[in-house]
């Protein structure tokens, strides 16, 4: 059973605080809690890195914590590209055949919407625009493509979007029994599928990070929500889902954070700055 997140006692050593984004440090009207910049400002005063772990691109999570790239860093594309106060220290690309593979397959299955994630935008059917402004929500960057034929750009992660809100499903269906020898497949809430290459998640960026660091990752705090944040739990020493999060996420985790709504990681953070001054 989940320990209540006060019961986390032990925080004289904290090094990292890392979170995931969508219905974790976010609202569900996507909002940040409104002392977040101050917050992460804190932490860096007092040694310790907030990272932005997510499964969005890293110019994405630039805008969203503008002027903040010196001091904080980002596991973005679900631990695929790690900066680290604005330096890139590690990235992991697909290659070129592979991501066509993939591409195809989708075209075959016909359900959901391909999305190829560069290094620097996102490419997307020119058929799929209708999506846009949910787009938008994650990828800032945008080339509309009539056909993936011919494209060879640098590419991190392939994501499905199912607008049907049926992603579980059809991983579960299709997805994993078909990669999951190959690659790392998970699920990012109902409406992605994100396929990285084989090993590479967020906990392995988490790891990337510490390494750089010179810190272990039992001195990272880490807070998720649902399937793609499993191996980050798994591997941080401090590790809390979030009160929203499905019951089933409770088994990888140590401690139960209040809910995303209630701004849980800004209440955890608090506490450890307090406990910390």
């Amino acid at each position: 059973m989940l320990r209540n997140w006060t019961e986390d006692n032990n925080l004289e050593n904290i090094k990292v605080v890392a979170s995931d984004m969508d219905l974790t440090l976010l609202a569900d009207d996507g909002t940040m809690p409104p002392n977040m910049e101050e917050l992460i400002c804190a932490l860096d005063d007092a040694g310790i890195l907030f990272c932005a772990a997510s499964g969005r691109p890293s110019y994405t999570l630039r805008e969203m914590f503008p002027g903040l790239e010196g001091r904080m860093a980002l596991c973005s594309d679900n631990g695929a590209a790690i900066t680290c106060r604005g330096e890139v220290i590690f990235k992991d690309l697909i290659d070129v055949p592979t991501y066509h593979e993939l591409i195809d397959f989708t075209a075959r299955d016909g359900r959901g919407c391909p999305t190829v994630c560069g290094l620097d935008a996102c490419f997307i059917l020119e058929r799929d625009r209708e999506h846009d402004a949910f787009f938008r929500k994650f990828y800032k960057q945008i080339e509309y493509l009539d056909t993936f034929e011919g494209l060879d750009r640098d590419v991190n992660k392939y994501t499905v979007f199912f607008p049907n809100r049926d992603a579980e499903d059809v991983y579960a269906e299709l997805y994993r029994d078909a990669w999951s020898d190959r690659f790392s497949v998970t699920n990012a809430g109902r409406e992605w599928i994100d396929i990285m290459n084989k090993g590479v998640h967020k906990g392995f960026g988490m790891t990337h990070l510490c390494e750089r660091l010179g810190c272990s990752v039992d001195d990272v705090m880490a807070f998720g929500d649902t399937y793609n944040d499993v191996e980050m739990l798994q591997t941080c020493g401090h590790s809390y889902v979030m009160a929203n999060a499905e019951e089933h996420m409770h088994a990888h985790a140590k401690f139960l954070a209040p809910s995303n709504n209630e701004r849980g990681v800004a209440q955890v953070i608090e506490r450890l700055l307090a406990l910390r001054a």
